[in-house]
């Protein structure tokens, strides 16, 4: 699903009372702040859907395939997502 699929999908269920530009003011509201508080807490959960944390990797090294020759990958931090056994359920 794209953003336009979702904004689309939302709108239709508020209603005439909701636009589509009100719908994708408030996703992108939403998308905001959960960003912000995986940043600042390290997690962020939704009971029913699941939970965001985040994920230190540590440095390694790795192969350049076009070459084989072994570099360095620096340490980095990804965002995990561990679904709830009720959306678990529905799937």
């Amino acid at each position: 699903m794209t953003k336009a699929e979702l904004i689309n999908a939302v709108a239709s269920k508020g209603g005439k009372d909701v636009s589509k530009k009100g719908v994708e003011t408030i996703v992108d509201s939403v998308f905001a702040t959960m960003a912000k508080a995986i940043a600042k807490e390290g997690r962020f959960a939704y009971p029913g859907f699941g939970t965001f944390t985040v994920k230190k990797r540590a440095a390694r090294v790795g192969r350049n395939p076009q070459t084989g020759k072994s570099i360095q990958i620096p340490a980095s931090k990804n965002v995990g997502f561990k679904a709830s056994p009720t959306f678990k359920s529905k799937l």
